[in-house]
């Protein structure tokens, strides 16, 4: 079972509120999505900075919290873009050094140079006596399926994995999913408050029902609070390098704008850089998607729709150490707490607290089923 942390919004108590709970939290520039407990602070600081010694080697964490995934092996293979995309790829690559620094367990990463090299990659893992093997990306499904089937004994998860027609649940694969449309839609009730010309638009990478649903919940959070308004969308591809594609992501952007969208919301990866290039160039703002994108544009970046992937990955790690894996699909929303928003003291002045606290209630009425946000 994956335990997420609460997550309607992220951030607004954390500078500086004293109360124990499940806040975010700001440490020198790394922003923590995790629930901000007395003991998670602990870990959290300790994280940043092992996020600055990882590259000569040095960790620093104490041994007990080393101790549960001792000899647990953990293989992570990346998706387009690698793990430094700011994104959904390095969400990821968070939870894998959480997982490490936390538990204990020893990790390997992989990122693929070309998409053929993916399966190779899962293999190289798989042959290497991993317990468990994280593929990040709807695009890895197929060969999840087959190195399943192949290596009983090992067990594997894939990021937004969706089974082949005709593959059943296998018992040593899981899902891990999330309701993306949901947190769009949040996104979008914001970009209905705060636009000025009645105008927003979207980009989206690979056009595939995945990125489809972003579209629809940021258009169905955009009509709730804006009926008037106009959301114009464009696709940078139907192949997975449309989600690596910047100079493509700034020419749709700036189209966008020039039809008059004042804020933009991307789901488009490593394209979504082009997204930000085009805001800054034309001082108008933008939201990012999958991890919290304020450093990309600092300018331009009112918030964004997170996606709780590092959590994903962490809990999935520890349902190994436990013995609680199980195979099948875990989907994760707003009611799980496994998308949400950023709202803090550092996006305060383009993202006012009665905004946060009207899409704050739109959050509430879907969690309890009074909102039915569309997917399709």
């Amino acid at each position: 079972m994956l335990r997420l942390g609460r997550l309607h919004y992220v951030g607004r108590a954390a500078a500086g509120a004293a109360r124990r709970g499940p806040v975010g939290a700001v440490v020198q520039g790394f922003r923590l999505l995790s629930p901000a407990v007395t003991a998670r602070r602990l870990i959290g600081i300790l994280l940043a900075i092992n996020a600055l010694l990882l590259g000569v080697g040095a960790v620093i964490v104490p041994s007990s919290a080393r101790e549960q995934g001792k000899g647990v092996h953990v293989g992570l293979v990346f998706d387009i873009g690698g793990k430094n995309d700011k994104s959904f790829n390095e969400a990821a690559w968070r939870g894998l050094m959480r997982a490490q620094a936390e538990l204990g367990v020893e990790t390997r990463f992989i990122e693929p140079t070309e998409g053929s090299d993916r399966e190779s990659a899962l293999r190289t893992l798989a042959t290497k006596k991993s317990d468990l093997i994280i593929g990040v990306g709807f695009i890895f499904g197929p060969d999840l399926e087959r190195l399943a089937r192949q290596f009983p004994d090992v067990k594997f998860a894939g990021i937004d994995y969706s089974p082949s027609e005709g593959v059943g649940t296998l018992p040593n694969l899981a899902g891990l999913r999330f309701r993306e449309h949901e947190g769009s839609f949040l996104v979008g009730a914001i970009a209905g408050l705060v636009t000025r010309t009645k105008v927003v638009g979207f980009v989206g990478g690979m056009k595939i029902p995945l990125i489809h649903k972003f579209e629809v919940g940021y258009a169905a959070g955009v009509h709730r609070v804006c009926p008037a308004c106009r959301v114009v969308a464009a696709y940078a591809g139907t192949e997975p390098k449309a989600f690596a594609d910047p100079s493509l992501g700034q020419e749709l952007a700036a189209a966008q704008y020039g039809q008059g969208a004042d804020i933009i919301f991307h789901a488009s990866g490593k394209t979504g850089d082009g997204v930000f290039a085009a805001a800054r160039q034309r001082g108008a703002r933008a939201i990012g998607v999958d991890s919290d994108q304020f450093d990309a544009a600092p300018c331009c970046v009112v918030t964004s729709m997170v996606k709780r992937v590092d959590v994903a990955v962490v809990d999935i790690v520890k349902d190994v150490i436990a013995g609680k894996f199980r195979g099948g699909i875990h989907e994760l929303g707003l009611a799980e707490h496994g998308v949400g928003f950023v709202a803090d003291e550092r996006n305060r002045s383009m993202l006012p607290i009665d905004v946060v606290e009207k899409v704050n209630a739109l959050a509430e009425q879907i969690i309890a089923g009074k909102i039915r946000v569309p997917s399709e």
